[in-house]
């Protein structure tokens, strides 16, 4: 899938959004790409699974035992990607503040996991998640999502494969310009 056929699932969905939001990281922006939206359709969801899964090295899918996800937003494209895959695909959540397996979920020791989000920002919630893993006995191979948000100063233990990169400016509290703060901000993310 090219960006603009990624940037298209997004149009289709009424999920590539404008206006003010402050993003879960706290910082401000003039877009908000609602993932829920774009994967809420479950064949849209499936292609661009699909799509995540074909860049990845070859040698990197054959080695992964496991997807797993953070809740909430990496549930869905987890679940999918575990589907083109071809394997089973659980989720962390977050019951007091730290990710965690519930549900039964769990992890053999040195099993190999591709952790999957659907946004990666700053890389906090990747980052917590890839601790989460560890401490369960897993070993994160990769980190994969639909979309790279990051700035450059990001970075990862493990290689990150996005499908797509899109770099909207975001602002600390102190920093959005006027035109921006005259607009009334709203909070879509799911954390609160």
């Amino acid at each position: 899938m090219t960006e603009e056929e990624v940037l298209a699932e997004f149009r289709a969905s009424e999920a590539l959004l404008e206006g003010h939001f402050k993003l879960s990281s706290g910082r401000h922006s003039a877009h908000y790409l609602q993932c829920a939206r774009v994967l809420m359709d479950p064949m849209r969801a499936g292609r661009l699974a699909s799509a995540i899964a074909a860049k990845l090295p070859r040698e990197l899918r054959s080695q992964i035992d496991k997807v797993v996800s953070p809740a909430i937003g990496g549930i869905i494209i987890g679940h999918e990607m575990g589907r083109a895959l071809g394997t089973e695909a659980i989720f962390l959540e977050r019951p007091t503040g730290t990710f965690e397996f519930r549900r039964g979920f769990d992890l053999t020791p040195g099993e190999k996991v591709l952790l999957v989000e659907d946004v990666v920002t700053t890389g906090l919630s990747s980052k917590e998640a890839m601790t989460a893993v560890e401490n369960a006995g897993g070993v994160v191979l990769a980190l994969a999502s639909l979309v790279d948000r990051t700035d450059a100063d990001v970075r990862f233990d493990v290689p990150f494969h996005p499908l797509i990169q899109i770099t909207f400016p975001t602002y600390a509290d102190d920093e959005v310009p006027a035109q921006l703060a005259a607009v009334p901000v709203t909070k879509p993310g799911s954390r609160k």
